[in-house]
């Protein structure tokens, strides 16, 4: 049942590739429904905040009616970072499975495991690497890319 999930938000991360956004996808599932679905726009609005995470619970919470996501599973394609691990933490979800792990900022398992942290009032079971390699390759794909293109304006200005 999770990579059914996994792969909706596969198919919110295309969505912001199209858009040269970071390649993050998200949903957000309650009673097997998806009611939130969100890819990264911090470019498109000039927003740091502009997460898939941070847009899916924003999305949720209207969807329900309120801010406690009790009853909600996220599901998106990069570990959380810290802010988006916070958010999870204040909006109450229950459970969070994602893709690839975030060695550089992952606040979920990699660098920091803020959703199981006993000192904090609320704790969020994890199901990591669901669909890992296909999330991994659309953030692999997308940076080397955006590597070849500042080479290429680089080799352009030095002649």
């Amino acid at each position: 049942m999770h990579e059914i999930y996994m792969r909706a938000a596969l198919q919110q991360a295309e969505l912001a590739l199209s858009e040269n956004e970071v390649p993050v996808g998200a949903v957000i599932v309650r009673n097997e429904r998806i009611i939130a679905a969100a890819h990264n726009q911090r470019e498109q609005l000039r927003d740091p905040t502009a997460h898939a995470e941070m847009i899916a619970i924003t999305q949720a919470a209207e969807a329900v009616g309120g801010w406690r996501l009790l009853e909600c599973t996220l599901y998106v394609t990069l570990e959380p970072c810290p802010m988006c691990a916070g958010a999870i933490l204040q909006a109450r979800i229950p459970s969070l499975v994602y893709g690839a792990a975030d060695p550089k900022a992952g606040a979920v398992s990699s660098l920091f495991r803020l959703l199981g942290d006993a000192r904090l009032n609320h704790r969020t079971e994890v199901v990591p690497n669901v669909l890992d390699e296909d999330c991994g390759r659309i953030l692999s794909e997308f940076f080397s890319q955006r590597r070849r293109a500042g080479q290429r304006r680089i080799s352009s200005e030095l002649n």
